[in-house]
């Protein structure tokens, strides 16, 4: 009968055991656990701040970005983006509308379809919430090397293809 004892676990490390080979480790995967939930405070602060949920803010965030690059998004590429059905995304452009944050317009090439835009308020509420922060996070992307740039983008990269494997395993 075999008398093995479960692992330490550490103050630091969560869930994970202390040792002298996975600290590193550990305390990469305890930064990223501190900025998830930083991230996350910040969006919550975003949405109380622009009066609106999670969807609102995503469908803004989209919205906006498709214009930089001088895409029309439709009604259904909103519901498609978004992962909500249609019925959702009529009322949250009804609901965004009404508030001011988008518009709808007919189609530049198909007269009977119709496009949402986001407006210059909302473009603009966005960037007064959201500038500070997206500047200070862009200087400290660029203090770093190009080594340790090239090792943070691979990390993060790798994370999120480890958490999607194991999404789509459980699907």
């Amino acid at each position: 009968m075999s008398t093995a004892t479960a692992p330490e676990y550490g103050a630091s490390g969560y869930w994970y055991p202390d040792s002298d080979h996975t600290v590193t480790a550990v305390d990469t995967l305890t930064a990223l656990r501190r900025y998830r939930a930083a991230e996350s405070l910040m969006r919550r602060r975003t949405r109380e701040s622009m009066r609106m949920g999670e969807t609102d803010l995503a469908a803004i965030r989209y919205l906006l970005a498709a214009q930089r690059r001088g895409q029309n998004v439709s009604p259904k590429d909103l519901a498609a983006n978004l992962d909500i059905s249609s019925a959702s995304v009529s009322v949250m452009i009804d609901r965004l509308e009404k508030s001011g944050h988008v518009s709808r317009r007919r189609h530049p090439t198909d007269g009977r379809g119709v496009v949402v835009v986001a407006t210059e308020d909302s473009e603009t509420e966005v960037r007064e919430t959201l500038g500070i922060m997206h500047a200070r996070m862009l200087a400290v992307a660029e203090s770093l090397s190009p080594a340790e740039t090239a090792a943070v983008a691979r990390f993060l990269t790798e994370m999120a293809v480890a958490i999607e494997d194991l999404s789509s395993e459980s699907s």
